[in-house]
């Protein structure tokens, strides 16, 4: 079984079409909504799709932490709310794991959904760092739970978490990107933000977290590159890079 677990925070406009989507998936699945403190009624659709619904502390890594606790799969997939999972992704996922023994998890082939310019090359630019083993939590990271256990999963850091469990999962051992389907990302975040603007809030970020700097420290750093027309509860690491602050499981056959 795939254990789906989704950290959320105000996401009522994302939620129900990506629930929806999971439940066109022919796969054994769980779902595991873990919300961070909404103030809408994210919590009311996740209940109303027969889903099983945590709270957490403020943070995406806390959420994902707390989910992957409580779930059950041989498999943990963790999904950004505002993601669209393509019909027959999850029966990829267990296609990949289930062809060779020595991949240990590993992401999707990741398409910006907006049909700008930079939207388009973002979505070439994470192809290629995903060659180099570069990939973050809005590409669907999904691991054997064996050895999800073994890298003592998720770290609860306001920011950067995806980032540096990625790194630990790559350390040990093969991972793969499914190319086809991809997974489908809003490009939400980037509304009313310029190109330049974001570039370089996401280098500096990643250079401070090179140097060392603390999670804390780069989540107010991360406050002043937020977009002013940044849709309350939409966090966002990676490209996006908002610091979030801030579940029963059912089966197809």
């Amino acid at each position: 079984m795939i254990s789906i677990i989704i950290p959320t925070l105000n996401e009522e406009r994302s939620l129900p079409s990506l629930l929806n989507a999971i439940g066109q998936q022919g796969a054994d699945y769980e779902v595991i909504v873990v919300d961070g403190g909404s103030q809408d009624r994210t919590l009311d659709i996740a209940r109303d799709h027969e889903v099983r619904t945590l709270v957490s502390p403020p943070g995406r890594g806390a959420a994902m932490c707390i989910g992957a606790s409580a779930s059950r799969g041989e498999v943990l997939l963790f999904l950004h709310a505002d993601s669209t999972l393509q019909s027959g992704a999850l029966d990829r996922i267990s296609e990949v794991l289930s062809a060779d023994a020595s991949i240990i998890g590993g992401n999707f082939r990741l398409v910006f959904d907006a049909g700008t310019r930079f939207s388009r090359w973002l979505t070439r630019f994470c192809a290629v760092i995903r060659m180099l083993g570069h990939y973050y939590g809005d590409s669907g990271i999904f691991v054997r739970r064996s050895v999800y256990d073994t890298l003592g999963g998720f770290r609860p850091m306001p920011v950067m978490e995806d980032w540096e469990f990625v790194r630990r999962l790559e350390r040990f051992g093969l991972t793969t990107c499914i190319k086809d389907p991809p997974l489908i990302t809003s490009s939400r975040r980037f509304e009313g933000r310029r190109a330049v603007e974001i570039i370089y809030g996401w280098v500096r970020l990643h250079v401070l977290f090179w140097l060392g700097a603390s999670p804390d420290r780069l989540a107010e750093i991360y406050k002043t590159h937020r977009p002013v027309t940044h849709r309350p509860g939409s966090p966002r690491n990676g490209f996006g890079m908002t610091a979030e602050r801030g579940p029963a499981g059912r089966g197809n056959g």
